[in-house]
């Protein structure tokens, strides 16, 4: 990044903070992994760079120095025509993801892609959270130089290992027995997340508790939805559907588990893994290449419901097995840690703050 020290001094002492309004419609949708993103990400900036930012939330009013837009809203999309602020636009995810996870007539979801495309060419920088969206972005005609990876990021001090008569508390309110081996699943009940894999496995190890957290998000347009509700109506007795959880209870949920089993057929960087991992739950994840730059193989991986359920049979059965990928989890916990993605946020957003007022500069003269 075209930044270094002296940048961040000179800003420190400036008499006024760096203006960053936030632009998002997330937190609007119940159950779904952008509004913990965006959640987490402005707690971060708050919380741990207020030294030299002031934050402000869907502020129409105020005169931002950068606009950050963490959702597409065609609204945003007008809010981005101001060119005196450095724009700033998230990439949660590309035209291709979309299908597996709604189900839009094909007319529509053209004209979406091509605006979603318009939308992240307009911006001055784009944020992926996996590298592996970088040269994909680059085949939809975006320069590379304007795309930056920067991970998520979940709190420590809101996912974290409770006591061990907590955990027997939990489990007796989600009517889970104390001794059952407990395989979680977290995200909106869609095709593209697996949930039909899930099941499957489900039935194939009858003595393992199953539980699905996570609903329809987005009702009836969801993909599969028909054959889903009824799935999710009529599971097998071992495989319970908790439906849409508030993220402030998930952490109960992963203090009940013994693994996170993530099937799912694309993703770009899961909140549930970040959270997991922060409490050094086992994972056990689809082969995806968009996994391995950023878990390290540091997980439990397979292609099919035989091998997940291999994977699973050795977590549950083999406690040295289970001990190592309980210490992979910990390892990624601390990559990803506060002071780590903290830092890459405050470099990123002092160069793209310093890059806008020298192009300013440059138009006046």
């Amino acid at each position: 990044m075209r930044y270094n020290n002296e940048d961040e001094r000179s800003v420190i002492f400036m008499e006024d903070k760096i203006r960053i309004i936030m632009y998002s419609s997330a937190d609007k949708v119940d159950g779904q992994g952008v509004g913990s993103a965006y959640e987490e990400q402005v707690n971060l900036i708050k919380e741990g760079a207020s030294d030299i930012f002031e934050v402000g939330i869907n502020n129409w009013i105020k005169t931002p120095d950068i606009q950050h837009f963490h959702t597409v809203d065609p609204t945003f999309y007008v809010k981005m025509q101001n060119h005196k602020a450095a724009n700033i636009a998230y990439c949660h995810f590309l035209p291709d993801t979309l299908e597996g996870s709604l189900k839009i007539p094909a007319p529509l979801l053209n004209v979406f892609r091509s605006y979603l495309i318009q939308f992240y060419k307009s911006a001055d920088r784009l944020v992926v959270v996996n590298p592996s969206f970088i040269d994909a972005l680059v085949e939809y005609g975006i320069d590379r130089e304007k795309i930056y990876y920067i991970p998520n990021y979940v709190s420590k001090e809101k996912f974290y290992r409770k006591s061990d008569d907590e955990c027997a508390a939990i489990r007796k309110k989600y009517d889970v027995t104390k001794d059952a081996f407990v395989v979680l699943g977290a995200g909106q009940v869609q095709t593209r997340k697996g949930v039909l894999d899930f099941v499957n496995v489900a039935k194939e190890m009858p003595d393992v508790q199953f539980v699905w957290a996570g609903g329809f998000s987005f009702g009836r347009i969801t993909d599969g939805y028909e054959e889903l509700k009824k799935l999710q109506e009529n599971p097998p007795e071992n495989c319970k559907f908790l439906g849409i959880v508030p993220r402030e209870e998930m952490v109960d949920l992963y203090n009940m588990a013994d693994v996170l089993f993530v099937p799912s057929y694309n993703e770009l960087f899961p909140m549930t893994i970040l959270e997991a991992v922060n409490l050094h739950v086992p994972l056990v994840l689809r082969d995806l290449d968009l996994y391995k730059d950023i878990l390290f193989d540091r997980y439990m991986h397979a292609n099919n419901n035989d091998g997940f359920k291999n994977c699973l049979l050795k977590l549950k059965n083999d406690s040295d097995v289970y001990a190592k990928y309980q210490n992979e989890s910990r390892l990624l916990s601390e990559f990803y840690s506060k002071e780590h993605v903290l830092n890459m946020w405050r470099e990123f957003y002092l160069s793209a703050y310093k890059d806008k007022q020298e192009e300013l500069l440059n138009k006046k003269k």
